[in-house]
């Protein structure tokens, strides 16, 4: 689950990560308010950011023609004419795609001198199956190209989950930011704190970019989270009910939502060759091989191992609701799953929707013969394929018709 960065700053802040002043405001006058308290403690420049689940925003162009979702500003009075400018328009940037999302808060912070931008992330490395810390002097670059031009720049430290981010590593990332003397002490105290939240949190990603060594009002050197994203792992969500409350339903597919609350995993993308398919890999596959074949896929929808026949013919209702749906392409490999239950979703669904779309299946394992026995019986036209190949093929072959 995707967050604001400003919901993502209160979970750091609630663990003692510095972040920068400010407030979340919905209204231009709102905006107004926290400028002028921001303006009154001293500081001399004010950001304004757009909160939308989506990078590139400062790069961003609202279709009103306004540019740049995130601005700077020297007076109360210019921080509410940008929100004016910001609140209720559409911003499209190079991670929307064109339909753009609706900006409907910003989030008003000082915006103090910065001295040095660091680049500090906890993500989960796979491979090893551990939490890994990433540090780089790099700070507000793309960190995918930074590790594709100078890799060496980027510190790598291993954390055992069983005994946490260890103060020798953390005094390790600091010599690696190369760190001045008056703000070591600051980092060996921040760094520990992001990763509590990475844990606290169950998180996917905590990613500070950047990190930034700020002069203050007061001339003082201070490290701060200037901009920060977290990921949230959907799997951990069930422990943690204030986390579920910073759901933003307006940032998410309508689609998306749906196949939520009936259990299903659906991602809608850009083709016009609907999969349906039970398992991540064998979906991921799916969609592969249509590629493959000179396919687009219009999604990635996995019924999981054990999916009712209700569950079945409601994932047909969603795919239909997609407007650019031009075949259909069910591939189902039985092990938990039992072939003849998904036979029934299809026919119940088909009979249910009236589809009129061409619709491809392949059923292969558990049960598969009653599966099959089930199509073939229900009068409902199919177009059956042999293997995985053969039905992406005629797949793309009915969508192209």
């Amino acid at each position: 689950m995707n967050i604001h960065e400003y919901q993502a700053k209160q979970l750091l802040a609630q663990r003692g990560v510095p972040v920068p002043p400010g407030g979340v405001a919905a209204s231009a006058d709102e905006a107004w308010a926290v400028a002028d308290r921001l303006f009154g403690e001293g500081h001399s420049k004010v950001a304004v950011k757009s909160q939308i689940h989506a990078g590139g925003r400062g790069k961003g162009t609202f279709k009103s023609g306004f540019q740049g979702g995130v601005q700077l500003a020297q007076s109360a009075a210019e921080v509410q004419q940008l929100a004016g400018a910001m609140l209720g328009q559409v911003l499209v940037t190079k991670q929307t795609g064109p339909e753009g999302r609706t900006v409907s808060q910003v989030l008003i912070e000082a915006a103090d001198t910065i001295l040095k931008e660091f680049y500090l992330a906890i993500t989960l490395d796979r491979g090893s199956a551990r939490p890994v810390v990433l540090a780089s002097t790099e700070g507000g670059m793309d960190i995918e190209e930074v590790a594709a031009h100078t890799p060496a720049k980027i510190c790598r430290k291993s954390v055992d989950p069983t005994l946490g981010l260890m103060p020798y590593q953390a005094r390790g990332l600091d010599g690696a930011l190369g760190l001045t003397r008056d703000v070591l002490n600051a980092a060996a105290r921040l760094i520990p704190r992001v990763y509590r939240t990475w844990w606290e949190c169950d998180a996917s990603l905590v990613e500070i970019n950047p990190l930034a060594l700020l002069e203050g009002p007061d001339g003082t050197p201070t490290l701060c989270a200037l901009d920060a994203k977290i990921n949230l792992d959907d799997n951990g969500l069930t422990r943690h009910p204030e986390l579920q409350a910073l759901r933003d339903l307006g940032e998410e597919a309508p689609l998306e939502i749906e196949a939520g609350k009936r259990q299903l995993s659906y991602i809608q993308l850009d083709g016009n060759i609907a999969c349906l398919v039970n398992g991540a890999g064998l979906a991921m596959a799916t969609m592969d091989i249509i590629q493959h074949y000179g396919g687009r896929p219009a999604n990635f929808l996995d019924v999981g191992g054990g999916a009712s026949t209700e569950q079945v013919a409601a994932a047909f209702q969603i795919i239909l609701q997609d407007p650019n749906v031009r075949a259909i392409l069910v591939n189902i490999f039985g092990g938990i799953m039992d072939c003849d239950i998904i036979a029934h979703g299809i026919v119940a669904a088909v009979k249910e929707t009236g589809l009129s779309l061409p619709l491809v299946v392949r059923l292969e394992g558990n049960n598969v013969r009653a599966g099959q026995q089930t199509l073939a019986a229900s009068g409902v036209t199919i177009i059956s394929g042999d293997s995985m190949a053969d039905a992406a093929q005629k797949a793309v072959t009915a969508a192209r018709a």
